[in-house]
């Protein structure tokens, strides 16, 4: 099975030595991860709802790129210690993430499968991207919604 964005498992195989010592630095990049999916997402939302001409080269790029995401080990981005409850002002990521494994797994997984779908059909029209971006969109706010504070 391809590498997934498996936030839980990750988070069980940080080795103590491996945390950074400046954890800002820490939250940084995950904001940083967190930018890029953001900054292929905005394309993708901006030509599924019209606001930007359809480009079907350009979609599935941009699709392709969220997929390459998903690859990636976040494990070293969730360091104990870089709550919005441990820093606060500095980051909005909830304790709750390092309290709810099986909920982030799950909610990880439906991220996933999201872009995948998306792969699939970035590329064949407008109406297919919009209901996938609509879908990835869904995935995209069940973590905000429970793992994500709204400000600062």
């Amino acid at each position: 099975m391809r590498k997934v964005l498996l936030i839980t498992a990750a988070l069980a195989t940080v080795p103590a030595a491996g945390i950074a010592a400046d954890l800002q630095e820490v939250v940084d990049a995950r904001r940083g991860f967190y930018s890029m999916l953001g900054a292929d997402m905005s394309v993708l939302a901006s030509m599924a709802k019209g606001d930007i001409e359809y480009d079907g080269a350009a979609a599935q790029t941009h699709a392709d790129n969220l997929k390459l995401l998903t690859a990636y080990n976040m494990g070293h981005l969730y360091a104990p210690g870089t709550s919005n409850a441990d820093m606060p002002g500095k980051t909005r990521a909830l304790p709750k993430i390092w309290e709810d494994g099986a909920g982030v797994q799950e909610k990880s997984m439906a991220f996933v499968q999201a872009v995948e779908k998306l792969n699939e059909v970035a590329g064949l029209d407008r109406a297919e991207l919009g209901g996938a971006v609509q879908r990835l969109g869904g995935a995209c706010k069940e973590c905000h919604d429970n793992y994500r504070a709204r400000d600062f």
